[in-house]
């Protein structure tokens, strides 16, 4: 799949943004549906929210970045 960029017409690369967790480990950047709730140990609840991991395209010409979110 190839997107064209809506900044200057370059063509985009697919990429990812990457997390960092507490214990080392690293995961793929999601998209958590509703504003931030903090729950137990002040940590954010993720229950009932639907979440998507993030896609990420760069243009190599303009350094524009766009981010998405699919189903």
């Amino acid at each position: 799949m190839s997107k064209a960029c809506a900044k200057c017409g370059g063509r985009m690369e697919q990429g990812f943004t990457l997390d960092h967790t507490d214990g080392g480990g690293r995961s793929v950047t999601s998209w958590v549906e509703g504003a931030p709730q903090k729950g137990w140990f002040g940590w954010i609840s993720l229950r009932g929210k639907r979440k998507f991991e993030v896609q990420a395209w760069r243009c190599p010409r303009c350094f524009l970045l766009e981010n998405y979110a699919p189903e």
